[in-house]
């Protein structure tokens, strides 16, 4: 019997670094973590969805946390939205150039093709 234990216990550091091999890989990574999201997700949904009372009192502390960071961070907000509007301003301004030029390309290769090619005439013999 005392054979049997201290195999195991010679091939327990085998048995972990496999252990370790296998966690190491993305896909058991990413089944651990769905699994504790699962499992998070159900003691969360339970305990919040249970009384309505908590859900009002979450969804205003909610609200607050939010309306907090909003003005908090009000004029870096109206920076960044300004900014965005103006680079969208300025890309369709440089598309509708780009529509107009490609025009003028495909009527003046309309124009070239619409007139005849004059054909060299055979001298008279």
């Amino acid at each position: 019997m005392n054979t049997m234990m201290n195999d195991a216990a010679h091939k327990m550091p085998q048995m972990m670094g496999s252990m370790s091999n296998m966690m190491s890989h993305p896909a058991a990574k990413s089944a651990a973590m769905a699994g504790a999201g699962y499992v998070a997700r159900g003691i969360v949904t339970r305990s919040l969805f249970a009384n309505p009372l908590v859900l009002l009192v979450a969804g205003v502390a909610g609200g607050v946390a939010a309306g907090y960071l909003l003005h908090q961070y009000r004029k870096e907000i109206v920076l960044a939205v300004s900014k965005a509007t103006g680079m969208g301003k300025d890309f369709a301004l440089q598309q509708k150039e780009n529509l107009a030029d490609l025009m003028e390309e495909a009527k003046e290769k309309e124009a070239a093709a619409a007139q005849p090619v004059a054909t060299p005439e055979a001298p008279a013999a």
